[in-house]
Protein backbone atom coordinates (compact mmCIF):
# COMPACT_ATOMS: atom_id res chain seq x y z
CA UNK A 1 0.00 0.00 0.00
CA UNK A 2 1.63 3.34 -1.01
CA UNK A 3 2.17 5.45 1.54
CA UNK A 4 0.68 9.05 1.68
CA UNK A 5 3.97 10.99 1.48
CA UNK A 6 4.68 8.44 -1.80
CA UNK A 7 1.33 8.98 -3.08
CA UNK A 8 1.92 13.14 -3.00
CA UNK A 9 4.69 12.42 -4.72
CA UNK A 10 3.37 10.47 -7.76
CA UNK A 11 0.96 13.27 -7.44
CA UNK A 12 3.35 16.06 -8.02
CA UNK A 13 4.60 14.24 -10.99
CA UNK A 14 1.17 13.98 -12.54
CA UNK A 15 0.20 17.32 -11.91
CA UNK A 16 2.44 18.11 -14.75
CA UNK A 17 2.11 15.41 -17.47
CA UNK A 18 0.82 17.03 -20.21
CA UNK A 19 -1.91 14.34 -20.85
CA UNK A 20 -3.06 15.58 -24.28
CA UNK A 21 0.45 14.83 -25.46
CA UNK A 22 -0.60 10.94 -24.79
CA UNK A 23 -1.14 9.48 -28.27
CA UNK A 24 -4.53 8.08 -27.50
CA UNK A 25 -5.77 10.88 -24.94
CA UNK A 26 -9.29 11.54 -25.28
CA UNK A 27 -7.90 15.28 -25.88
CA UNK A 28 -6.94 14.55 -29.32
CA UNK A 29 -10.39 12.76 -30.64
CA UNK A 30 -10.61 12.68 -33.28
CA UNK A 31 -8.08 10.26 -33.56
CA UNK A 32 -6.23 10.15 -36.98
CA UNK A 33 -4.89 7.00 -38.09
CA UNK A 34 -3.99 5.20 -41.53
CA UNK A 35 -7.23 3.72 -42.95
CA UNK A 36 -7.03 -0.18 -43.70
CA UNK A 37 -5.13 -1.22 -46.99
CA UNK A 38 -3.14 2.01 -46.76
CA UNK A 39 0.50 3.27 -46.28
CA UNK A 40 0.92 -0.63 -46.11
CA UNK A 41 4.77 -0.52 -47.35
CA UNK A 42 5.66 2.20 -45.18
CA UNK A 43 4.48 0.06 -41.95
CA UNK A 44 5.86 -2.83 -43.11
CA UNK A 45 9.16 -0.89 -43.58
CA UNK A 46 8.42 0.47 -39.58
CA UNK A 47 7.23 -2.61 -38.50
CA UNK A 48 10.70 -4.49 -39.98
CA UNK A 49 12.70 -1.95 -38.19
CA UNK A 50 11.10 -1.98 -35.00
CA UNK A 51 11.67 -5.44 -34.37
CA UNK A 52 15.37 -5.33 -34.80
CA UNK A 53 17.27 -6.27 -31.64
CA UNK A 54 20.00 -2.98 -32.08
CA UNK A 55 19.36 0.74 -31.47
CA UNK A 56 17.99 1.83 -34.85
CA UNK A 57 16.19 4.97 -34.29
CA UNK A 58 13.75 6.78 -37.01
CA UNK A 59 12.91 9.96 -38.41
CA UNK A 60 9.73 10.21 -40.51
CA UNK A 61 9.75 13.64 -42.07
CA UNK A 62 7.95 15.31 -44.73
CA UNK A 63 5.87 18.77 -45.32
CA UNK A 64 2.77 19.53 -43.45
CA UNK A 65 -0.28 16.94 -44.55
CA UNK A 66 1.82 14.84 -45.99
CA UNK A 67 0.07 12.13 -42.89
CA UNK A 68 3.01 12.04 -40.52
CA UNK A 69 0.80 11.72 -37.70
CA UNK A 70 -1.96 9.17 -38.79
CA UNK A 71 1.06 6.82 -39.76
CA UNK A 72 2.58 7.93 -35.97
CA UNK A 73 -0.92 7.01 -34.58
CA UNK A 74 -1.09 3.92 -36.53
CA UNK A 75 1.96 2.43 -35.52
CA UNK A 76 1.69 3.56 -31.75
CA UNK A 77 -1.83 1.36 -31.79
CA UNK A 78 -0.28 -1.54 -33.13
CA UNK A 79 2.72 -1.01 -31.18
CA UNK A 80 0.71 -0.91 -27.69
CA UNK A 81 -1.39 -3.90 -28.88
CA UNK A 82 1.49 -5.69 -29.08
CA UNK A 83 2.45 -4.70 -25.17
CA UNK A 84 5.80 -3.00 -26.62
CA UNK A 85 4.76 0.61 -26.77
CA UNK A 86 7.22 2.75 -24.27
CA UNK A 87 5.73 5.97 -23.85
CA UNK A 88 4.58 8.89 -26.71
CA UNK A 89 4.28 12.34 -27.24
CA UNK A 90 2.74 13.83 -30.36
CA UNK A 91 2.80 17.58 -30.07
CA UNK A 92 -0.14 19.72 -31.25
CA UNK A 93 -0.65 23.72 -31.48
CA UNK A 94 -4.33 22.79 -30.99
CA UNK A 95 -3.43 22.17 -27.02
CA UNK A 96 -1.22 25.02 -26.22
CA UNK A 97 1.06 22.14 -24.72
CA UNK A 98 4.02 23.30 -23.22
CA UNK A 99 7.20 21.91 -24.78
CA UNK A 100 8.74 21.92 -21.24
CA UNK A 101 6.31 18.43 -19.93
CA UNK A 102 7.21 16.32 -22.52
CA UNK A 103 10.23 14.27 -20.19
CA UNK A 104 7.89 14.10 -17.26
CA UNK A 105 5.12 12.72 -19.51
CA UNK A 106 7.90 9.89 -20.85
CA UNK A 107 8.61 9.11 -17.85
CA UNK A 108 4.63 9.02 -16.41
CA UNK A 109 3.87 6.63 -19.26
CA UNK A 110 7.40 4.54 -17.93
CA UNK A 111 6.01 3.97 -15.05
CA UNK A 112 2.74 2.59 -16.40
CA UNK A 113 4.76 0.55 -18.95
CA UNK A 114 7.18 -1.07 -16.34
CA UNK A 115 5.69 -0.64 -13.01
CA UNK A 116 9.13 -2.14 -11.32
CA UNK A 117 10.71 1.40 -12.03
CA UNK A 118 7.60 4.17 -10.41
CA UNK A 119 9.70 3.68 -7.17
CA UNK A 120 12.83 4.95 -9.10
CA UNK A 121 11.33 7.55 -10.42
CA UNK A 122 9.59 8.46 -7.55
CA UNK A 123 12.42 8.83 -5.24
CA UNK A 124 13.90 10.69 -8.04
CA UNK A 125 11.42 13.42 -7.92
CA UNK A 126 11.57 13.85 -4.21
CA UNK A 127 14.87 13.74 -4.11
CA UNK A 128 15.25 16.83 -6.39
CA UNK A 129 12.13 19.19 -5.70
CA UNK A 130 13.35 20.81 -8.97
CA UNK A 131 13.60 18.14 -11.26
CA UNK A 132 10.32 18.53 -12.45
CA UNK A 133 10.36 22.37 -13.07
CA UNK A 134 10.95 23.60 -16.49
CA UNK A 135 13.89 25.29 -15.69
CA UNK A 136 15.63 22.34 -14.98
CA UNK A 137 17.99 21.03 -17.92
CA UNK A 138 16.78 18.32 -19.97
CA UNK A 139 19.94 16.55 -19.94
CA UNK A 140 19.33 16.03 -16.11
CA UNK A 141 15.73 15.42 -16.69
CA UNK A 142 16.55 12.41 -19.21
CA UNK A 143 18.89 10.95 -16.64
CA UNK A 144 16.99 10.79 -13.49
CA UNK A 145 13.77 10.38 -14.64
CA UNK A 146 14.06 7.97 -17.65
CA UNK A 147 17.58 6.32 -17.72
CA UNK A 148 18.65 5.97 -13.81
CA UNK A 149 15.23 4.27 -13.63
CA UNK A 150 15.29 2.40 -16.70
CA UNK A 151 18.88 1.03 -15.41
CA UNK A 152 17.16 -0.89 -12.69
CA UNK A 153 15.25 -3.22 -15.37
CA UNK A 154 17.16 -6.37 -15.34
CA UNK A 155 15.01 -8.72 -17.48
CA UNK A 156 15.61 -10.51 -20.96
CA UNK A 157 13.99 -8.47 -23.87
CA UNK A 158 12.22 -11.15 -26.41
CA UNK A 159 11.30 -7.83 -28.46
CA UNK A 160 12.51 -4.10 -28.57
CA UNK A 161 10.14 -1.02 -27.27
CA UNK A 162 9.27 2.11 -28.93
CA UNK A 163 9.32 5.82 -27.51
CA UNK A 164 7.34 7.41 -30.45
CA UNK A 165 7.30 11.60 -30.52
CA UNK A 166 4.98 13.19 -32.81
CA UNK A 167 5.64 16.81 -34.21
CA UNK A 168 8.70 18.09 -32.79
CA UNK A 169 8.42 21.24 -34.81
CA UNK A 170 4.77 22.05 -33.39
CA UNK A 171 5.93 23.46 -30.39
CA UNK A 172 10.11 23.30 -30.77
CA UNK A 173 11.64 25.20 -32.67
CA UNK A 174 14.21 23.43 -35.58
CA UNK A 175 17.36 24.22 -33.31
CA UNK A 176 15.19 23.14 -29.76
CA UNK A 177 14.04 20.40 -31.93
CA UNK A 178 17.29 19.07 -32.98
CA UNK A 179 18.87 19.13 -29.67
CA UNK A 180 16.26 17.29 -28.19
CA UNK A 181 16.00 14.36 -30.35
CA UNK A 182 19.86 14.32 -30.23
CA UNK A 183 19.89 13.90 -26.06
CA UNK A 184 17.19 11.37 -26.16
CA UNK A 185 19.12 9.40 -28.81
CA UNK A 186 22.74 9.54 -26.69
CA UNK A 187 21.28 8.91 -23.64
CA UNK A 188 18.84 5.92 -24.41
CA UNK A 189 22.01 4.22 -26.91
CA UNK A 190 23.22 2.91 -23.29
CA UNK A 191 24.15 -0.75 -23.08
CA UNK A 192 22.45 -1.65 -19.90
CA UNK A 193 19.07 0.18 -20.94
CA UNK A 194 16.00 -2.00 -22.68
CA UNK A 195 16.30 -1.25 -26.32
CA UNK A 196 13.73 1.22 -27.13
CA UNK A 197 13.71 2.40 -30.02
CA UNK A 198 12.76 6.44 -31.08
CA UNK A 199 10.33 6.99 -33.74
CA UNK A 200 10.34 11.09 -34.24
CA UNK A 201 8.37 12.62 -36.93
CA UNK A 202 8.80 16.39 -38.07
CA UNK A 203 8.95 18.61 -41.41
CA UNK A 204 12.33 18.10 -43.24
CA UNK A 205 14.42 20.30 -41.16
CA UNK A 206 18.25 20.86 -42.04
CA UNK A 207 18.65 21.04 -37.70
CA UNK A 208 17.53 17.90 -37.24
CA UNK A 209 18.94 16.02 -40.01
CA UNK A 210 22.75 17.52 -39.41
CA UNK A 211 22.34 16.85 -36.19
CA UNK A 212 20.81 13.05 -36.09
CA UNK A 213 23.00 12.18 -39.29
CA UNK A 214 24.40 8.68 -37.49
CA UNK A 215 22.63 6.07 -36.44
CA UNK A 216 19.08 7.22 -37.72
CA UNK A 217 17.07 5.44 -39.95
CA UNK A 218 15.39 8.32 -42.28
CA UNK A 219 12.17 7.96 -43.88
CA UNK A 220 10.80 11.31 -46.45
CA UNK A 221 7.27 11.03 -46.74
CA UNK A 222 6.69 13.33 -50.35
CA UNK A 223 3.69 14.17 -52.51
CA UNK A 224 4.82 12.52 -55.74
CA UNK A 225 5.57 8.81 -54.01
CA UNK A 226 3.79 6.05 -55.84
CA UNK A 227 2.03 4.60 -53.22
CA UNK A 228 0.87 7.85 -51.28
CA UNK A 229 -0.92 8.80 -54.28
CA UNK A 230 -2.42 5.28 -54.47
CA UNK A 231 -3.30 5.37 -51.12
CA UNK A 232 -5.16 9.09 -51.90
CA UNK A 233 -6.78 7.55 -54.30
CA UNK A 234 -8.07 4.59 -52.30
CA UNK A 235 -8.88 7.34 -49.48
CA UNK A 236 -10.42 9.47 -51.69
CA UNK A 237 -12.68 6.59 -53.73
CA UNK A 238 -13.72 5.22 -50.59
CA UNK A 239 -14.84 8.65 -49.50
CA UNK A 240 -17.17 9.32 -52.45
CA UNK A 241 -18.60 6.18 -52.08
CA UNK A 242 -19.78 6.47 -48.70
CA UNK A 243 -21.25 9.92 -49.67
CA UNK A 244 -22.71 8.71 -52.72
CA UNK A 245 -24.59 5.54 -50.46
CA UNK A 246 -25.38 7.55 -47.40
CA UNK A 247 -27.36 10.10 -49.06
CA UNK A 248 -30.51 9.00 -50.71
CA UNK A 249 -32.16 11.97 -50.75
CA UNK A 250 -29.34 13.00 -53.14
CA UNK A 251 -28.60 10.22 -55.31
CA UNK A 252 -31.90 8.22 -54.87
CA UNK A 253 -32.08 4.72 -53.58
CA UNK A 254 -29.68 2.59 -56.26
CA UNK A 255 -27.10 5.29 -56.39
CA UNK A 256 -25.86 5.69 -60.05
CA UNK A 257 -21.84 6.01 -60.34
CA UNK A 258 -20.40 9.34 -59.08
CA UNK A 259 -18.37 11.43 -60.31
CA UNK A 260 -17.14 10.67 -63.48
CA UNK A 261 -13.95 9.02 -64.29
CA UNK A 262 -12.77 13.06 -65.72
CA UNK A 263 -14.00 14.10 -62.34
CA UNK A 264 -12.05 11.76 -60.05
CA UNK A 265 -8.82 11.95 -61.76
CA UNK A 266 -9.01 15.47 -61.72
CA UNK A 267 -9.72 15.36 -58.17
CA UNK A 268 -6.97 13.11 -57.54
CA UNK A 269 -4.47 15.15 -59.22
CA UNK A 270 -5.70 18.25 -57.59
CA UNK A 271 -4.87 16.23 -54.05
CA UNK A 272 -1.50 15.28 -55.31
CA UNK A 273 -0.50 13.34 -52.39
CA UNK A 274 -1.29 15.48 -49.63
CA UNK A 275 -4.07 13.04 -47.56
CA UNK A 276 -4.52 16.76 -45.50
CA UNK A 277 -6.09 17.83 -49.06
CA UNK A 278 -7.90 15.22 -49.14
CA UNK A 279 -9.70 14.89 -46.25
CA UNK A 280 -10.41 18.94 -45.93
CA UNK A 281 -12.10 18.20 -49.46
CA UNK A 282 -14.13 15.39 -48.59
CA UNK A 283 -15.19 17.53 -45.33
CA UNK A 284 -16.80 20.20 -47.87
CA UNK A 285 -17.92 17.78 -50.51
CA UNK A 286 -19.97 15.94 -47.80
CA UNK A 287 -20.84 19.26 -45.98
CA UNK A 288 -24.68 19.26 -44.86
CA UNK A 289 -27.18 21.01 -45.74
CA UNK A 290 -25.30 21.23 -49.44
CA UNK A 291 -25.36 18.92 -52.64
CA UNK A 292 -22.44 16.89 -53.12
CA UNK A 293 -22.43 16.95 -56.54
CA UNK A 294 -22.24 20.74 -56.86
CA UNK A 295 -19.69 21.11 -54.20
CA UNK A 296 -17.58 18.82 -55.95
CA UNK A 297 -18.39 20.64 -59.35
CA UNK A 298 -17.35 24.10 -56.98
CA UNK A 299 -13.99 22.57 -56.35
CA UNK A 300 -13.59 21.49 -59.39
CA UNK A 301 -14.40 24.24 -61.08
CA UNK A 302 -10.36 25.97 -60.60
CA UNK A 303 -7.52 24.50 -62.48
CA UNK A 304 -4.58 23.66 -60.79
CA UNK A 305 -1.21 23.74 -62.80
CA UNK A 306 0.31 21.35 -59.55
CA UNK A 307 -1.27 19.11 -57.59
CA UNK A 308 -1.76 19.46 -53.36
CA UNK A 309 -2.71 22.77 -54.02
CA UNK A 310 -4.04 23.44 -50.25
CA UNK A 311 -4.59 27.28 -50.79
CA UNK A 312 -6.76 26.62 -53.73
CA UNK A 313 -8.44 25.15 -51.62
CA UNK A 314 -8.54 27.37 -48.58
CA UNK A 315 -9.40 30.18 -51.44
CA UNK A 316 -12.49 28.13 -52.91
CA UNK A 317 -13.59 27.44 -48.71
CA UNK A 318 -13.81 31.50 -48.59
CA UNK A 319 -15.28 31.76 -51.59
CA UNK A 320 -18.65 30.11 -50.69
CA UNK A 321 -18.68 33.21 -47.73
CA UNK A 322 -21.53 36.04 -48.79
CA UNK A 323 -19.61 38.43 -46.30
CA UNK A 324 -15.75 36.38 -46.30
CA UNK A 325 -13.74 39.44 -44.99
CA UNK A 326 -15.55 39.23 -41.77
CA UNK A 327 -15.29 35.68 -41.37
CA UNK A 328 -12.05 35.35 -42.12
CA UNK A 329 -11.48 38.07 -38.88
CA UNK A 330 -13.33 35.69 -36.89
CA UNK A 331 -11.83 33.07 -38.00
CA UNK A 332 -8.52 34.20 -37.40
CA UNK A 333 -9.79 35.32 -34.09
CA UNK A 334 -11.05 31.47 -32.88
CA UNK A 335 -7.07 30.75 -34.74
CA UNK A 336 -5.52 33.01 -32.06
CA UNK A 337 -7.33 32.00 -28.77
CA UNK A 338 -4.15 30.61 -27.14
CA UNK A 339 -6.23 27.68 -26.24
CA UNK A 340 -9.18 25.90 -27.98
CA UNK A 341 -12.77 26.72 -26.39
CA UNK A 342 -16.39 24.96 -26.56
CA UNK A 343 -19.15 26.55 -28.71
CA UNK A 344 -20.73 27.93 -25.61
CA UNK A 345 -17.60 30.00 -24.60
CA UNK A 346 -17.23 31.51 -27.92
CA UNK A 347 -20.69 32.46 -27.76
CA UNK A 348 -20.17 34.13 -24.77
CA UNK A 349 -16.92 35.98 -26.05
CA UNK A 350 -18.02 36.97 -29.24
CA UNK A 351 -21.54 37.91 -27.56
CA UNK A 352 -22.37 40.86 -29.85
CA UNK A 353 -20.75 39.07 -32.71
CA UNK A 354 -22.84 35.61 -32.40
CA UNK A 355 -24.61 35.54 -35.46
CA UNK A 356 -20.80 35.95 -37.31
CA UNK A 357 -19.52 33.47 -35.61
CA UNK A 358 -22.42 30.79 -36.50
CA UNK A 359 -21.86 31.64 -40.36
CA UNK A 360 -18.37 31.55 -39.80
CA UNK A 361 -18.24 27.85 -38.36
CA UNK A 362 -20.94 27.24 -40.88
CA UNK A 363 -18.78 28.10 -43.63
CA UNK A 364 -15.01 26.70 -42.37
CA UNK A 365 -16.81 23.70 -41.11
CA UNK A 366 -14.72 21.54 -43.69
CA UNK A 367 -11.60 23.08 -42.06
CA UNK A 368 -12.95 23.56 -38.37
CA UNK A 369 -13.92 20.52 -35.80
CA UNK A 370 -16.86 21.48 -34.31
CA UNK A 371 -18.43 19.01 -31.83
CA UNK A 372 -22.12 18.77 -33.04
CA UNK A 373 -23.26 17.96 -29.22
CA UNK A 374 -21.47 21.10 -28.05
CA UNK A 375 -19.12 18.70 -25.90
CA UNK A 376 -15.24 19.57 -26.87
CA UNK A 377 -13.81 22.26 -28.31
CA UNK A 378 -14.15 23.97 -31.57
CA UNK A 379 -10.50 23.99 -33.17
CA UNK A 380 -9.22 23.94 -36.99
CA UNK A 381 -8.58 20.52 -38.87
CA UNK A 382 -5.08 21.37 -39.31
CA UNK A 383 -2.01 23.79 -38.57
CA UNK A 384 -1.92 24.79 -41.88
CA UNK A 385 -5.44 26.68 -41.85
CA UNK A 386 -3.71 28.82 -39.47
CA UNK A 387 -0.81 29.30 -41.72
CA UNK A 388 -2.91 30.33 -44.82
CA UNK A 389 -4.69 33.19 -42.83
CA UNK A 390 -1.32 34.41 -40.92
CA UNK A 391 0.66 34.37 -43.96
CA UNK A 392 0.09 37.82 -46.75
CA UNK A 393 1.33 36.06 -49.60
CA UNK A 394 -1.00 33.34 -49.35
CA UNK A 395 -4.57 34.81 -48.27
CA UNK A 396 -4.01 37.84 -49.84
CA UNK A 397 -6.45 40.22 -49.15
CA UNK A 398 -8.06 38.18 -46.62
CA UNK A 399 -5.27 38.77 -44.72
CA UNK A 400 -6.03 39.35 -41.12
CA UNK A 401 -3.15 41.36 -39.02
CA UNK A 402 -2.78 39.44 -35.99
CA UNK A 403 -2.46 42.96 -34.13
CA UNK A 404 -6.23 43.95 -35.12
CA UNK A 405 -6.79 40.58 -34.02
CA UNK A 406 -5.34 40.80 -30.76
CA UNK A 407 -7.25 44.08 -30.48
CA UNK A 408 -10.42 42.59 -31.00
CA UNK A 409 -9.82 39.95 -28.60
CA UNK A 410 -9.14 42.19 -26.10
CA UNK A 411 -11.93 44.22 -26.54
CA UNK A 412 -14.34 40.96 -26.23
CA UNK A 413 -12.30 39.39 -23.32
CA UNK A 414 -13.27 43.18 -21.59
CA UNK A 415 -16.79 43.48 -22.26
CA UNK A 416 -17.14 39.86 -21.07
CA UNK A 417 -15.81 40.34 -17.90
CA UNK A 418 -18.09 43.53 -17.80
CA UNK A 419 -20.64 41.70 -18.48
CA UNK A 420 -20.53 39.17 -15.76
CA UNK A 421 -19.82 41.77 -13.30
CA UNK A 422 -23.10 43.35 -13.75
CA UNK A 423 -24.71 39.92 -13.63
CA UNK A 424 -22.84 38.94 -10.23
CA UNK A 425 -21.83 42.46 -8.57
CA UNK A 426 -19.93 40.71 -5.41
CA UNK A 427 -17.64 39.14 -7.93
Amino acid sequence: MDSPHYSNTWDRLCDVVEYSGIFDSEKRQPHSRCMVDTCVALRGTLRELLDRHDRTNIWLNGLAGVGKTSIAFTVAEEMKKARRLAATFFFSHKHAQSGAKIIPTIAYQLALTFPRIRDDITRAVEGDRMLLSSDKSRSDQIQELIVNPLHALKFRQDMPYAIIVDALDECFSAEEAARLVALLMEMLSGPELPIIHLIFTSRPEVHIRSTTQAGVHEISLTTRDDDTIQDVRFFLRASLDNIRTSRPSVFGRSPEPWPSDDEFETLVFKAGGLFIYAAMAMNFVSATRHHPKQRLALLLREKSTVGADIDQLYWQIIATSDNPLVHCRMLASIIHLYIPRPLVELQSLFYDDQEILAVTLEVFSPVILNPPDGNGDVEIYHGSLRDFISDPLRSKHYYVDATHTNEYLAICYLHLLLRETWDNPGY
